[in-house]
């Protein structure tokens, strides 16, 4: 690569803008459901891609993404036939779960875990003057954003927003722009029309309707 690996953008060190592609060496596209209410099953999607552009402004990047249903595992055998056969993903007829977004923005600083940041900063100024009115302190992007997008199970797509924690950009020893990343959302598996299950003697049912998303991912930019 030429030119330089990142920039300055509000005061967070972006990548510089361009196309970037989902390193298979290094992503988890992975998910954590619930069995009999009471354990988690972790599981992920082995074969992913996914094409990110970064814009001249962050702010209007975009990703695209797609996951082979066959590739999802669990760590058991008996399970994964399940979850691939016409019960849940029906790999057959639906051989790809897509992603697509539509926006991204920076996710409120007015949370309060960027307040106690800003407040734990600010302690080595409290006492001078009488203190540190951190309503009058510049908030500084945080690296955190809000991916808004479009996710497609089984020919059937609903809003799903990805939490993203932007882990940072550099040039790696190969030469190569590289950034880190992770996400996380929460879905509800029956609004893909994943339906089955069987109710518990004791209240409940055997597999959790609400499937949590948790990615994490490198992507290279492309010459």
């Amino acid at each position: 690569m030429t030119g330089p690996a990142t920039r300055n953008w509000d005061g967070l060190t972006v990548p510089a803008s361009g196309t970037y592609l989902l390193d298979q060496a290094h992503k988890r596209i992975g998910f954590v459901g619930r069995h009999m209410m009471v354990s988690p099953v972790r599981g992920e999607f082995t074969e992913a891609e996914a094409q990110i552009v970064v814009d001249d402004d962050p702010l209007r990047s975009s990703v695209t993404a797609t996951m082979r249903s066959a590739s999802i595992v669990t760590g058991h055998d008996d399970r994964d036939v399940h979850l691939r056969s016409a019960d849940f993903l029906d790999v057959e007829r639906y051989p790809t779960l897509e992603y697509r977004s539509t926006g991204v923005k920076l996710q409120d600083q007015t949370d309060s875990i960027f307040y106690w940041a800003r407040l734990r900063s600010s302690n080595r100024l409290v006492g001078r003057r009488g203190g540190v009115d951190l309503a009058s302190q510049p908030a500084r992007t945080s690296g955190r954003f809000v991916l808004t997008g479009e996710l497609t199970i089984k020919d059937i797509t609903r809003p799903v927003d990805l939490q993203v924690e932007y882990g940072g950009a550099r040039r790696d020893p190969y030469g190569q722009d590289i950034f880190g990343f992770t996400a996380r959302a929460e879905i509800e598996r029956e609004d893909y029309g994943l339906l089955w299950n069987v109710a518990l003697e004791g209240g409940g049912v055997l597999v959790g309707k609400n499937v949590r998303i948790e990615i994490a991912g490198e992507a290279i930019r492309q010459s």
